[in-house]
Parts: structure tokens; C-alpha cells; sequence
């Protein structure tokens, strides 16, 4: 049975499931159609360092780099709309191969042109992110997006990080404007 979690209540995925290192994690959201486009969820993963900075730019995972240089993080193509059921995105990660520099690993959730279009948080809704397990693809813990963001249109929405050789996953929700690029200019 998957672990809801809770914002800023971290679980250890090594308690969880011993052994542990193939993760898939997934982002969902369902279809919008505002002013006319439809909405356009992004998942991002931010590789950082001890610091809270991505090492070199190919540590920054997202629809236009969907692999890091150590190969531990694939990303697998982007969703423009949010059909269907399950996942829109999802992005593979095996914590055995990742960079000794990487720390942490935060997830981010953008709206694609937003400005231009007049999208935001306020529009998305059922919006979610879980953590699998990458071998029997069994949902290992999840984090569903309640709060409305109204007017928000970039998001960290979970983290993994490291703890004495273990793996933390921790639920963030924590909202900013000024899309990708403002997250961008923080971890950088």
C-alpha cells in the first residue's frame, strides 16, 4: 500500500522497500482547456549539489535535456495536455548511479506559456506526483496537490535527498511565479 505524504514529513524509501534503487517517478494532472489552449504541465528535475545548486547545466533534467551526463536520470518526453489516465509524465531515476556530487533531486511541476496563455495552478487541477518502484512499477508513496495556487505557475513539488547512504523522499508544495526560468536562476 503506497504512503501518502505530507508536506515537510520526509519517509525513508530504504525503510520503505529495502534494497531500493530503480525509482520511476510520475507526475499527473487532468486535461484544461483555458482561454482556449490547453494547459501544459512540465515536470523538471533539479540534480543539486551539498550546495542547492545544480553542479554543471546537464544536471538539470527537462524536455529539452531528458538525460544527466551520469545516466541515473532519464526523463521520458513531454505531455502537453494531461490526457488520459495515470501518469502524464514520468522521469526514471537509479539512485545506484547517480554523481557522488548530487544531494538532493527536486522535482518541479511548470506550466508551459503560461504568461502568454493565462495559465496558472488555479487552473490544474488533481494534480499529483508519486514515487514507484522501478522494477514492479508498485507506487511506493504519493503526494496529491490540494492546495490552489491560484495565479502560481511554477512548482516544487517534491524532493529525494540523501541520508547517510539512504534515500529520503519529502512532498514540498511550494509555489513561485515567473515559470521554469525562475527556478532556473535559483538552482543555477
Amino acid at each position: 500500500m503506497a504512503i501518502s505524504l505530507e508536506k515537510k514529513k520526509p519517509i525513508s524509501l530504504v525503510k520503505e522497500k529495502p534494497g531500493l534503487q530503480k525509482i520511476v517517478a510520475g507526475l499527473g494532472w487532468d486535461e484544461a482547456t483555458i482561454n482556449g489552449h490547453k494547459v501544459d504541465c512540465d515536470v523538471s528535475v533539479f540534480m543539486l549539489g551539498s550546495n542547492g545548486k545544480i553542479p554543471q547545466d546537464e544536471f538539470f533534467i527537462f524536455y529539452n535535456n531528458l538525460n544527466c551526463p551520469d545516466g541515473a536520470v532519464k526523463h521520458l518526453g513531454d505531455s502537453r495536455a494531461g490526457e488520459g489516465e495515470g501518469d502524464d509524465e514520468s522521469v526514471n531515476i537509479d539512485l545506484s548511479r547517480l554523481d557522488s556530487r548530487i544531494e538532493f533531486l527536486y522535482f518541479a511541476v511548470t506550466i508551459n506559456e503560461s504568461e502568454e496563455r493565462g495559465h496558472h495552478f488555479g487552473n490544474v487541477e488533481n494534480s499529483y506526483i508519486n514515487i514507484r518502484n522501478g522494477i514492479d512499477n508498485s507506487i511506493l508513496c504519493q503526494y496529491e496537490l490540494k492546495e490552489n495556487f491560484n495565479g502560481q505557475d511554477s512548482l516544487i513539488i517534491a524532493s529525494i535527498s540523501r541520508n547517510n547512504g539512504a534515500w529520503n523522499v519529502e512532498a514540498l508544495g511550494q509555489a513561485f511565479s515567473g515559470g521554469l526560468g525562475t527556478l532556473i536562476e535559483l538552482y543555477q
